[in-house]
């Protein structure tokens, strides 16, 4: 549910909640007040209008103290005369909103009714005998007043008339004990309404936003190993996945950092070994020049080519450095060009043959390819792609005479280039990571020339940015084969007899050329 659809549903359900309770709440209790009304006043049938037409209670309240009022004055006469008897009654009537009004032949005996002139009274009250014509029980309408009416004679023989008075607007304490009632729990249940959207809506929105604190707070501190729980508010929800991406994101940076710094130490501690190897024995044979050990022009010859091999190891190695530091900036020098297959392949194994010569190592080269082929890359960096391979085939070499076979071979659209040795192998479960970075299948470097565990990542990172491919197979104690592929140059169409060149003319390989310039 969005944060609208819940305000906009708390909005609705505290209009119809109240209205739903106070509908009941007018049922039940209107049931039980003329219940009430029905017991305390005797009504027979009381209805809604009992409760908010009170004149029909105010009715049946004078008629009872009028019946009581009439036997006491009936019986004795001189008590409509005595003036404490009939403070004492007006005062009891007053209670209920009653008054006591006593006439004297054609005068006010008593008015308990200060604010209403005698000479008022004389001229609205009904004549005596009014009473016999009179319905519901002697009562009539007086103007705002309400009037019930008896006739006697005094003591003397004069006609009196005693009357209870009370004004029609009157509300009587029933009705508004029930309208207060009402209006308290009306109050009450839009209170509680308004509480409890309010709950709703304020635990839909502060408890997550309390998780973001929390979340926020432990980002601060670096502590990445907690998880952001969504909500059940879409806006909110989102907003915590974002929260939970983020987190996962700079977990996996934190990650990376501390495996970079932890492959850049490796990396360091591998290139000072290996560049540690090349300068002792550079600096041995030296001596033995240096000391005359090298006393015949072979063995000079040999100190000399030795002390040349461990030069080109160390030069190797810095720029085995220095390439991995362009790799991590992803700012690898290309030049691409076409290259015939055959005729760069042939130069590179005539330079890699008098360098296997000199290690012992056969080097064999078969060129199967039906065509001479073309393809799109860098031959500096291609270069390096193949002295890389063969260098790792040399460095785990562990027979005493080492073979090499180079191979060409003609795929469809692609050139494959296969580096098979015969050396110790590699184990089927290293075979899928020796293209990773810093991965050594020799971690305890018990092997002739160590490594800096780069070589074959810049081999894949190279392949790769020429859009070829690299893998490799093996079996232990018999030798390990390289593979790489790549696609074929392939000759734009002739030109149009107008001299024009087809829409289509090799654009895919010079968008590739262009695009790869522009790394």
């Amino acid at each position: 549910m969005s944060l609208k659809a819940r305000i906009t549903t708390a909005f609705i359900l505290i209009i119809i909640i109240p209205v739903v309770f106070c509908t009941l709440l007018f049922y039940f209790l209107t049931g039980y007040k003329l219940q009430s009304l029905k017991k305390e006043y005797g009504l027979e049938n009381p209805t809604y209008e009992s409760l908010y037409n009170s004149s029909l209670i105010t009715a049946k309240k004078m008629d009872e103290d009028m019946k009581t009022l009439s036997e006491l004055i009936g019986a004795d006469p001189a008590k409509a005369e005595d003036t404490g008897f009939l403070e004492e009654e007006n005062t009891k009537f007053q209670s209920d909103g009653i008054f006591l009004i006593i006439r004297k032949g054609d005068e006010i005996l008593y008015n308990g009714r200060f604010s209403i002139k005698n000479s008022v009274l004389l001229k609205e009250l009904p004549p005596y005998g009014s009473e016999e014509n009179t319905e519901n029980g002697y009562t009539q309408i007086m103007g705002d007043y309400m009037t019930q009416q008896y006739d006697f004679t005094f003591a003397d023989g004069t006609a009196g008339s005693v009357f209870l008075i009370s004004e029609l607007s009157r509300v009587t304490n029933e009705t508004k004990i029930w309208m207060a009632e009402m209006i308290f729990l009306i109050i009450l249940i839009l209170a509680v309404t308004a509480m409890g959207m309010s709950f709703w809506i304020y635990q839909g929105v502060i408890t997550p936003i309390n998780r973001l604190k929390t979340a926020a707070q432990n980002i601060r501190d670096g502590r990445l190993d907690f998880t952001v729980e969504g909500s059940n508010i879409q806006e909110i929800n989102d907003l915590c996945m974002d929260f939970e991406e983020m987190r996962i994101r700079l977990k996996q940076s934190a990650e990376e950092k501390l495996k970079f710094d932890r492959e850049s130490k490796e990396l360091v501690s591998n290139i000072s070994h290996d560049l540690k190897t090349p300068v002792t024995a550079i600096r041995g044979y030296a001596e033995g020049i240096m000391d005359g050990v090298a006393d015949t022009p072979e063995k000079i010859d040999r100190y000399i080519r030795t002390i040349y091999n461990k030069t080109n190891d160390m030069a190797r190695l810095i720029d085995e450095l220095t390439m991995y530091s362009k790799i991590d900036t992803n700012r690898i020098p290309y030049n691409f060009t076409k290259l015939h297959v055959t005729e760069y392949f042939d130069d590179c194994v005539d330079e890699l043959r008098l360098e296997m010569e000199g290690r012992g190592i056969e080097l064999s080269y078969f060129n199967y390819l039906q065509d001479d082929a073309i393809i799109i890359a860098d031959p500096e960096q291609l270069k390096r792609v193949i002295n890389n391979i063969i260098s790792n085939s040399i460095k785990y070499m562990n027979k005493e005479k080492g073979v090499i076979n180079i191979r060409l071979r003609d795929v469809g659209d692609y050139i494959q280039a296969e580096f098979e040795d015969n050396g110790k192998g590699i184990p089927q479960k290293d075979v899928s990571r020796i293209f990773d970075r810093f991965y050594r299948t020799d971690a305890s470097r018990n092997s002739r020339q160590g490594g800096s565990g780069i070589g074959l990542s810049i081999v894949k990172k190279i392949l790769e940015d020429h859009e070829g491919k690299v893998w490799a197979t093996s079996k232990e104690n018999v030798g390990t084969v390289i593979y790489f592929v790549l696609r074929k140059y392939q000759e734009p169409p002739a030109a149009q007899p107008d001299g024009e060149e087809k829409p289509q003319e090799n654009s895919r390989i010079r968008n590739y050329i262009r695009g790869r310039n522009k790394k």
